[in-house]
């Protein structure tokens, strides 16, 4: 399964509650529902525990049942249809819709008076039109409704609850969207799926600590090779000494180092200082190395 059923699946482990919540909640599933018209109802929906919460749900907000419901075996996208007149007046009516006018989608403040309504409608919202992307590969939230007025509503609710949503249009859906992993952590608390929120909080340490072993390992890598470019301008600069007027013209210290890089081309100032005898600072062992490549510059000069 996707990250993003996972998170439903666990959203869906709680029974609908009170019959204000799950009023609540069925309202956010149809204005994100496939569609939602005085002439018909449906819920479209791959997820299983999705798929068997519905019934339960709308029989609690409701009363109610669907007029057809996904064979037991079915699997893929599965539609959940309600067409009796009487039924979806009864909805409409629940929401302050009048099933003989013209309907135009807006959210009825009233049923999303109280915290813990406002938090079911935006479960249920999430449950019918949300998705959320696996975080090891990124990080992204959204919530897919065809009404422009719900998009923009569902925006200013979430503002008021302390969430800092983005907008935008996805041909002829509107898009309520996240891209912060912190945003997306406490939404997914907020709507009640605390294990998905602590699996992207997870993600992210994953990203951060694979992040900064390449740092290091770049970090790394780099000083290596800055090591190997400074031994061998050290080792060409002795060699040239070496060729003219040799190794026993210079002072004894100088003598020695250029010895001792000759027998250990490879090795970090830090670890050549800790090789001489008597051991010297990296600062002096520095010195004495720089002292060698300027002769070798003044030779050919």
């Amino acid at each position: 399964m996707s990250f993003s059923s996972d998170v439903k699946t666990e959203l869906c482990r709680e029974p609908p509650g009170r019959k204000c919540c799950a009023l609540a909640e069925a309202y956010g599933v149809l204005l994100y529902a496939n569609a939602f018209t005085p002439r018909l109802i449906r819920v479209m929906t791959s997820n299983d525990a999705f798929a068997a919460r519905l019934p339960r749900l709308f029989r609690r907000a409701f009363g109610l049942d669907f007029d057809e419901l996904p064979a037991p075996a079915e699997g893929g996208k599965r539609s959940l249809l309600i067409t009796d007149r009487d039924k979806l007046r009864a909805i409409f009516s629940a929401f302050g819709y009048d099933p003989d006018r013209s309907v135009a989608h807006h959210i009825n403040l009233a049923v999303t008076e109280s915290d813990c309504d406002r938090v079911a409608f935006l479960r249920g919202a999430f449950l019918a039109g949300g998705s959320v992307t696996d975080p090891a590969r990124g990080y992204h939230l959204e919530l897919a409704t065809g009404h422009e007025s719900v998009c923009r509503e569902v925006r200013a609710l979430l503002l008021e609850m302390g969430f800092e949503p983005r907008e935008a249009v996805r041909g002829r859906n509107w898009i309520t969207y996240f891209k912060k992993s912190g945003a997306i952590e406490d939404l997914l608390t907020t709507l009640g799926a605390p294990l998905s929120a602590m699996g992207v909080m997870q993600a992210k340490v994953e990203k951060h600590m694979a992040n900064a072993m390449n740092r290091l390992t770049n970090c790394d890598m780099a000083n290596a090779d800055k090591i190997t470019d400074a031994a061998a301008e050290q080792l060409a600069a002795i060699r040239a000494i070496e060729a003219g007027p040799g190794l026993d013209s210079l002072p004894q210290a100088l003598q020695d180092t250029a010895l001792l890089r000759i027998a250990n081309p490879s090795c970090s100032l830090a670890d050549l200082a800790q090789l001489a005898w008597p051991a010297v600072t990296k600062s002096c062992m520095n010195h004495r190395l720089r002292k060698l490549v300027e002769l070798s510059r003044e030779l050919k000069e």
